[in-house]
């Protein structure tokens, strides 16, 4: 044999006892174990978001949709009458199991000691002290729905369940009325409750108002004359004769007020619950009145759609639990946009001037590292801060200019609708800088060198090439400054927010916008109605429609904000943010 031939004998051989090359790879290096990862995590937070709304949804859309009446005996004879609320399981005690029968203990028993028990909403808390009841299965003998009942819903009390046994028209009685006679009455009841509250709100307010204005007057000519000053003493004689004329009419107005209150006391039901006890409720203090077993489908349309006009439009009444929330949608909206009217220059001048004029360096990124740790600031600090330095310091000192002669009284001193917008334009000023600093850098530098080689000057570049094409960018940092700001509650607890506001932060009355006033939040009255109030059964569905409004309004903005982004995205194409 050749030297070649074994030399390609022993090649062969080489290459039979040489291992294979693998040219796969295994799953951690092609990175298919961390796309499932991720791609898990996307559905379980999809999952999570669209799992919460779906629950705010339905608890928020079928809160006003009208159940009806049960009529429950039990077995030692107590009877009571109300919608069901809700139904749990819960685990009887001894005492409570020694007291059943041998038959109820062994249907308990298998079931793993757990019983069953309804809570319903029996109302006439003005009778029976409690809007609620609890009944257990084992308790009950017989429920059934009959015919003939009410659910009456009052300004004050909360709900009545029952019959109508009598109606008082202009001092006639009437007994067992029909429903829709009573729902007449009712009607024209609510019109003169209407103008007994334009008297007291429009007339005798505007009238006090004046009375209040005419004090005033004569304690700034007190401060800037001197109470010896022949031009106070002149002041003060013009007050006293329009005070006494304004006095005069304001007795006119309580006469007035007071007839109509004399014939609205004409008017009233005589209601009758369940067990028989009565009680005589005035027709202008019920809100509506029908009858849940017997309404039928449209029936409970029309009572669905009227409860959401009434929570949208209405005032609230019962702590708020019950009625409407027509200011806190005022003070909300109010808020929000003046805290994107203030948060915006502030947040876009100090991006533009960190990016585009000042001197990269270490100064700078320390200013940059403080920005980014605001964001991290407990919202309830800047709450302190803006009660502190706003309130006390600022409001206090525009009082002593300003407003001498309301003092002790403060107007600008206290809490505020614009005080709240500056505590929470501080909080959410760090979204707003960041998001702008990044759509400026996104801008091409060409574009700038560009702008600078045919003559114009750094603001002009500035205004005309680089602003328009970061707006998209400095849209999506007021979206989401607005998002947080619509939502906080802490903070405005300190410099603003009320449970009840008696006047609007914006209404028809000069100047319009009235920026010293405490105002109402959808957020707070979110927190007050399920923490704060008496009965947390009762408020807690209007935790979730108030809850449901809130995201609304939210996403309303938001959409709007939003489509104006994509507008100026489509005007800028191909160099946007």
């Amino acid at each position: 044999m050749t030297d070649f031939a074994v030399k390609d004998v022993s090649m062969k051989a080489a290459e039979r006892t040489k291992p294979a090359r693998n040219y796969s790879t295994d799953l951690a290096a092609r990175g298919e174990p961390m796309v499932f990862a991720m791609g898990g995590s996307l559905a379980i937070g999809l999952i999570m978001i669209v799992g919460i709304l779906g629950l705010i949804a339905w608890f928020g859309f079928t809160t006003f949709w009208p159940q009806p009446v049960s009529v429950v005996h039990t077995k030692d004879g107590k009877v009571i009458a109300g919608e069901v609320f809700r139904s749990e399981s819960f685990k009887p005690t001894e005492a409570q199991l020694s007291a059943l029968p041998d038959d109820e203990r062994q249907r308990i028993a298998e079931q793993a000691g757990f019983a069953e028990r309804t809570l319903y909403r029996v109302g006439n808390y003005d009778l029976y002290g409690e809007d609620f009841q609890w009944l257990n299965a084992y308790d009950v003998a017989s429920v059934e729905q009959p015919h003939g009942l009410v659910y009456m819903e009052r300004q004050e009390w909360g709900p009545f369940v029952g019959r109508v046994a009598a109606m008082t028209v202009d001092g006639t009685a009437t007994d067992a009325p029909g429903i829709d006679a009573v729902q007449v009455a009712v009607s024209a009841g609510q019109d003169r409750r209407a103008a007994i509250i334009r008297l007291k709100q429009e007339d005798i307010a505007e009238n006090s108002r004046a009375i209040e204005a005419l004090r005033l007057d004569a304690r700034s000519a007190v401060l800037a004359y001197g109470a010896n000053d022949p031009r106070t003493a002149a002041i003060q004689a013009d007050v006293a004769a329009q005070t006494k004329a304004l006095e005069e009419k304001a007795a006119a107005l309580n006469t007035r007020l007071a007839e109509l209150q004399a014939e609205d006391a004409k008017y009233a039901l005589t209601l009758a619950d369940i067990s028989g006890q009565t009680k005589q409720q005035p027709l202008s203090s019920i809100v509506r009145i029908y009858q849940p077993n017997d309404i039928g489908f449209f029936g409970a349309a029309g009572v669905y759609l009227d409860r959401w006009a009434e929570f949208i439009f209405g005032q609230p009444r019962e702590a708020n639990t019950e009625g409407g929330v027509w200011p806190a949608i005022v003070g909300t909206l109010a808020m929000t946009v003046l805290l994107s009217l203030l948060v915006a220059p502030f947040g876009v001048m100090t991006a533009l001037y960190l990016r585009e004029y000042a001197r990269q360096g270490r100064l700078v990124s320390f200013v940059r590292i403080c920005v980014n740790n605001l964001a991290g600031v407990p919202s309830i600090v800047y709450g302190v801060f803006g009660l502190g330095f706003f309130c006390y310091i600022l409001g206090g000192s525009i009082d002593q200019l300003f407003f001498a002669e309301k003092l002790p009284t403060p107007t600008f001193g206290t809490g505020g609708v614009l005080w709240a917008a500056l505590t929470l334009a501080l909080l959410t000023v760090p979204v707003v800088i960041v998001a702008t600093e990044e759509a400026l850098a996104a801008v091409p530098r060409s574009m700038r060198e560009g702008s600078l080689a045919c003559g114009a000057s750094k603001w002009q570049t500035i205004r005309w090439i680089v602003l328009p094409r970061a707006l998209p960018g400095i849209m999506t940092g007021l979206i989401l400054a607005m998002a947080r700001g619509a939502g906080e509650v802490a903070p405005l607890m300190l410099v603003g927010v009320v449970k009840l506001a008696p006047e609007l932060p914006l209404d028809l009355s000069w100047p319009f916008v009235h920026l010293d006033r405490s105002f109402m939040h959808l957020g707070f009255h979110i927190f007050d109605v399920g923490f704060q109030s008496r009965n947390a059964e009762a408020g807690r569905p209007m935790v979730f429609v108030t809850t449901l409004l809130l995201i609304a309004i939210i996403l309303v903005m938001n959409a709007a904000a939003i489509t104006i982004r994509s507008r100026l995205k489509r005007r800028f194409a191909g160099s946007q943010f």
